[in-house]
C-alpha cells in the first residue's frame, strides 16, 4: 500500500480480521457505531474489535483488497458524542471486509442484490446502506454474525424444528 492512500470522510473498525468501514455525512453517527463496534468486540458479541480510525481514513487497493490505514493525525483518537474526544487503541492498516454507508439514498426494506456491494478502487465489497432515522448498529450486527437465508427449500440438517434459522459467522468476520 503507497503511503497514505485516498483519504476519505469516513470511520473504520477492525471486528476479527476485516474492518468495517463506515461512511457518512458529518453527524450522521459514523463515531458512535465505531466505538459500539468496540464495545460488542469487548463484551464477546463479535470476534475482538479495535479502531482503525475515526473521521478520516486514508484507502487503498493492495494485491485485489482495500486497506485502510488511520489518517496520521488522528490516530488513535475517537469522538464520543457527550464526552469529547478519547484515545483508544488502534490498529495501523486492515483488510476492508464490510461498507456500512450511514444515511443512505438507496436504503431499502428489502434491497437488491447490487445495493450490496460497493465497488472501491475496483474492488467489490459487501456494503450495507443504512436510511435516514434507521439504526445501523444491529443491521451491522446482524451482517458480522448471521448468514442470509438460504435460497434452499431443504431444512438443515441439524435442525430438528426445520426452520434452518442457525446464527452462525459470516464471510464479512472471516
Amino acid at each position: 500500500m503507497t503511503p497514505g492512500g485516498a483519504s476519505v470522510h469516513a470511520s473504520a473498525v477492525k471486528v476479527g480480521d476485516r474492518a468495517v468501514l463506515i461512511r457518512g455525512s458529518s453527524g450522521s453517527g459514523k463515531s458512535r457505531l465505531a466505538f459500539d463496534l468496540i464495545l460488542a468486540g469487548r463484551a464477546g458479541q463479535i470476534p475482538p474489535s479495535m479502531l482503525v480510525g475515526d473521521d478520516r481514513v486514508h484507502l487503498a487497493a493492495s494485491q485485489g483488497q482495500l486497506m485502510v490505514r488511520p489518517a496520521r493525525e488522528l490516530a488513535g483518537l475517537i469522538e464520543i458524542r457527550g464526552l469529547g474526544i478519547r484515545r483508544c487503541d488502534f490498529v495501523d492498516e486492515a483488510i476492508v471486509g464490510l461498507v456500512v454507508d450511514l444515511a443512505a439514498d438507496d436504503a431499502e426494506r428489502l434491497p437488491p442484490p447490487e445495493a450490496l456491494q460497493a465497488q472501491i478502487s475496483g474492488i467489490k465489497i459487501p456494503r450495507i446502506p443504512v436510511g435516514i432515522g434507521f439504526a445501523a448498529f444491529p443491521l451491522v450486527m446482524a451482517a458480522l454474525t448471521m448468514t442470509a437465508s438460504s435460497p434452499s427449500s431443504q431444512p438443515s440438517a441439524d435442525c430438528s424444528k426445520g426452520i434452518g434459522n442457525h446464527i452462525t459467522p459470516t464471510i464479512a468476520t472471516k
